[in-house]
């Protein structure tokens, strides 16, 4: 055991402590984390709107019969083109960890987003006739299926931005007495006006050399495949080992990964909003709320169970003391105080259930739901929700905390052995110090 801590931390930490400080990665996690208010409002919108209780619809509908509006407009005003949003917050990140204008990188990128969105030159009625509507878009092109399309436009676009302003022959300086902000825009002027043409050309490349659009080339060779590979036992495995295998060293292991896992797995949870909303089940199971719901409860590592199993079985002042002061900020998923002051990181005692643990769970849940034994998640939820509520309203159903409870138990079981081997190591520590006395 010793000799693997020695090896990974040797050969993978450090790798893992750079791809987790690369420039983009870091701009793509940043620009996820501030949409975060705006995509657990538009998901709590649709729950609200869907709850699976006849009776709470019934009441609803005979109070107002057009009450679903308000839910529905604040899921239009959100993730329903939350692409735009991600793609100048994007941009923004980027563009600051280059010291370089954010707000307008963010909205050169913007621009050229709209760039490449195909315009529909005319529309067809049910009944066959033809308008001219040259002008109007898609709002997949926009929802969380653009997603891709956003980051890769807001990456290459603030790119050649950045280094376009950092060329003197190509920034308008203005005489001083000038407000700031107008000297920023005309010093943005001429690279913003480059990178426009850029994606101007590209769009009509792209569509002469394909006869298609840059939109529907990356959803069939990369989203689409993508998403058939993340909604599966394996993928949902893997991404909770990678989690616990960076945490277990000290690294932040959501943040090191989240910049790619998160572009593939929000449009999944988004596409069962939208069939929620449409009125059919719910499409698929490995969603950022299954996770957060049912594998990272208490934090990552399920430690919300290993704090109930030192409760139980630990009989160390330490510990318990540790665990009283980790309990709180627990239940609300933040573990740092575990993670650091147990300690749990590089601690080999802890490595097998804290590594192992979640990625069992993230498998059993995945079973049970694929039965059809429990719903699959329709709602992102705030990652400090607390366990048992947080079930609830991932799935909106009850079925969901129970299906919380069970993995609870589980976790529970995996831990106590270890807090019980440990005791005994601490107990034969002890006596030997005794005999040594």
């Amino acid at each position: 055991m010793k000799n693997l801590i020695n090896f990974l931390e040797k050969y993978f930490v450090p790798v893992a402590a750079k791809v987790g400080s690369q420039r983009h990665l870091v701009a793509i996690r940043d620009g996820f984390v501030a949409l975060m208010p705006l995509i657990i409002a538009g998901s709590f919108a649709v729950l609200i709107n869907n709850l699976p209780i006849p009776a709470y619809q019934d009441f609803m509908t005979n109070l107002y019969p057009g009450w679903k509006g308000f839910g529905g407009n604040i899921w239009w005003g959100s993730f329903a083109v939350i692409s735009l949003f991600l793609v100048f917050s994007i941009a923004y990140n980027l563009a600051k960890g280059y010291d370089s204008n954010g707000l307008s990188a963010g909205l050169i990128a913007l621009a050229n987003f709209a760039i490449l969105i195909p315009q529909a030159p005319s529309v067809t009625s049910p009944a066959g006739e033809t308008f001219n509507a040259w002008g109007n878009i898609n709002w997949g092109y926009v929802n969380a299926q653009g997603m891709f399309v956003a980051i890769l436009v807001a990456l290459i676009s603030t790119e050649i931005f950045v280094k376009l302003s950092k060329s003197d022959k190509l920034v308008i300086k203005m005489p001083e007495g000038v407000p700031p902000a107008v000297a920023r825009s005309f010093a943005s002027l001429i690279p913003g006006m480059i990178a426009l043409s850029v994606f101007a050309v590209s769009a009509i490349v792209i569509n002469t050399a394909t006869g298609s659009d840059l939109f529907a080339i990356i959803t069939k060779f990369v989203s689409a495949p993508l998403t058939s590979v993340a909604d599966s036992m394996g993928s949902a495995m893997l991404i909770v080992f990678m989690n616990q295998l960076l945490w277990f060293f000290g690294l932040h292991g959501s943040n090191i990964i989240g910049g790619i896992i998160e572009p593939i797995l929000l449009p999944l949870i988004q596409t069962n909003m939208e069939a929620v909303a449409a009125g059919a089940a719910p499409v698929h199971i490995v969603t950022k709320p299954f996770l957060d719901a049912f594998v990272y409860m208490g934090g990552s590592g399920t430690t919300i169970a290993l704090l109930l199993a030192i409760f139980i079985t630990s009989k160390r002042k330490q510990m318990r003391e540790i665990a009283n002061l980790g309990f709180a900020p627990g239940l609300f998923n933040i573990n740092e105080p575990v993670m650091f002051g147990l300690p749990i990181v590089l601690n080999p005692l802890l490595m097998i259930p804290f590594i192992f643990g979640p990625v069992i769970l993230a498998g059993f849940s995945y079973a049970v739901i694929a039965a059809g034994i429990f719903p699959k998640t329709i709602a992102l939820m705030p990652w400090t929700t607390p366990p048992i509520i947080g079930g609830f309203l991932a799935t909106g159903s009850i079925m969901g905390s129970v299906l919380q409870l069970i993995n609870l138990g589980l976790a529970l079981a995996f831990y106590i052995p270890f807090i019980l081997i440990g005791e005994k190591l601490q107990e034969k520590d002890s006596e030997k110090k005794i005999d040594a006395a």
